[in-house]
């Protein structure tokens, strides 16, 4: 019998399920889709119970479309978004919904917890700043909001965690996603009981913590008869989607850098040291005995999904007559625009921003518009800000003491030849693309072949498995443009984030 592995990776704005063989082909793939709520300003939330719902349409559309038996699934990994915090009864009820990683409603418990135990003490703990997109101030939130959801909350999950339960019934934690929450212990790997009561949360409703590729259960006979997979199928702990784009990347050596184009943007650089800094992000990596250094940015592919949506009426009409995709056709209009767009700068800041700057208020900006300006400088100049973005994060992790040589590029946004060329002039760096679609759900994979035995170790499973498409070289000739709007990027945001705070 075939033998393969499931990947579940529960994105932003959707869930992606893939197949793959022992050597990382895939063999069919599907999607899922559901909403992000926005109730209020700052706010954004999701219902992962339609998570679980979109999972199980994927997972029985992947096995449909590839012809593929369920025990022929022998092992099955999950990923999944940053910062959420699922709050689950005894019953394996979920009580709300959670809020995501764009969410910015406890900025004011923030400041006030962070006044009085001290910014600098609980970062000596996590190796994270203390922001409102993380973990932690949304269970103090609930604490203050909504007490009779933190009164009954058994649990408190993540998004790859709250699969892995609906698959197996198994309460988990694993140690990529710890960097949540500040109670954690960057550097051993463990809950802090000290600061869980400097900070006045119950450690009783922190799961019990995994390695990434430790098998946490089996698909139980509920799970197996909503999604379709063989009842004592052995499901790993999984990841934080990051840490398994970036393995799927092929980094799994100190100094490799994976460069992230999915719904959000930035970079994981892979240490075998501990090295925080406060406007990075610091986790593990799905690695044993390896942390990442991330920069993790509002402005990814997000940015031009919503041009997308927003703008691109002519060009969906126009595509399904040429048979293109609308962003395609995006892509050729920003083609013809020169480098550094005429001086047209953007602040891809769309929902505040995370790091390096963390300021929930930060709002996107166009500058440099006259009348001589055209659709492509708008889509060239997005294109262009979020890869400033990722040269700001690149430069604070060179100061942080993290030097990076060269990138491999994931998610949709590598798909663009024109965007990731962009993204090697601005950052001066060579950018090596692998399978990028399919990195993270291919991080997801490689974790349960480990966990089950199919791969020996790490370093075989990415031997076996990555494969590189192409390479960008930075061109000199476009250094001095990009150099000058840098300039322009980081100038802006320092005379403008006042007037944003109001």
């Amino acid at each position: 019998m075939k033998q393969y592995l499931l990947g579940i990776d529960i994105g932003t704005s959707a869930c992606k399920t893939a197949v793959f063989d022992e050597n990382g082909k895939v063999i069919a793939s599907g999607t899922g889709d559901y909403q992000v709520y926005y109730p209020k300003p700052g706010w954004a939330e999701q219902n992962p119970e339609e998570w679980w719902a979109a999972v199980c349409k994927a997972v029985r559309e992947t096995l449909e479309k590839g012809r593929i038996q369920p025990g022929e699934i022998v092992g099955v990994g999950i990923d999944g978004q940053s910062w959420s915090a699922i709050p689950m009864d005894r019953d394996g009820q979920v009580l709300c919904n959670t809020p995501i990683w764009m969410d910015t409603r406890a900025a004011d418990i923030c400041k006030e917890i962070g006044a009085k135990i001290g910014e600098d003490n609980i970062f000596e703990v996590c190796g994270n700043p203390f922001k409102p997109s993380y973990t932690t101030p949304k269970i103090l939130w609930y604490q203050r909001n909504m007490p009779q959801v933190y009164q009954h909350t058994y649990k408190i999950l993540q998004s790859n965690s709250y699969i892995a339960f609906k698959l197996t019934g198994e309460y988990t934690q694993e140690l990529t996603q710890g960097y949540g929450l500040h109670c954690f212990d960057m550097r051993k790997g463990v809950w802090d009981m000290d600061m869980c009561r400097e900070l006045g949360i119950d450690p009783g409703i922190l799961p019990d913590i995994h390695a990434s590729h430790d098998v946490i259960g089996k698909v139980s006979a509920k799970a197996a008869a909503e999604c379709g997979l063989l009842e004592g199928t052995p499901v790993v702990a999984g990841a934080l989607d990051a840490a398994c784009g970036t393995l799927g990347a092929g980094v799994c050596h100190p100094g490799e850098t994976q460069e992230q184009g999915g719904q959000a943007g930035g970079m994981s650089i892979c240490l075998d040291t501990y090295q925080a800094d406060p406007r990075l992000i610091l986790s593990y990596h799905t690695v044993p005995g390896q942390w990442i250094l991330q920069g993790g940015t509002v402005g990814g592919g997000g940015v031009m999904r919503w041009m997308e949506k927003e703008f691109a009426d002519y060009e969906r009409i126009k595509g399904q007559e040429e048979g293109k995709s609308s962003l395609v056709l995006l892509n050729e209009i920003a083609q013809k625009v020169a480098p550094g767009s005429d001086g047209v700068v953007f602040l891809p800041y769309m929902s505040g921003e995370r790091s390096p700057i963390w300021d929930p208020d930060a709002k996107g900006v166009f500058y440099g518009l006259d009348f001589s300006k055209t659709k492509g400088h708008f889509v060239r100049a997005a294109m262009e800000g979020v890869a400033l973005s990722l040269k700001h994060n690149l430069d604070v992790a060179y100061e942080a003491g993290a030097s990076v040589s060269e990138l491999r590029a994931m998610g949709g946004s590598a798909n663009s030849l024109l965007w990731t060329q962009i993204k090697a002039d601005v950052t001066g760096k060579k950018i090596i693309v692998p399978s990028s679609d399919t990195a993270t759900t291919l991080g997801a994979v490689i974790l349960a072949g480990v966990g089950i035995g199919m791969y020996s170790s790490f370093e075989e499973a990415v031997d076996k498995t990555v494969v590189i498409k192409r390479e960008h070289e930075p061109n000199p000739a476009n250094r001095e443009v990009y150099d000058k709007n840098y300039e322009t990027y980081l100038q802006l945001y320092e005379q403008l984030k006042s007037v944003m705070a109001r």
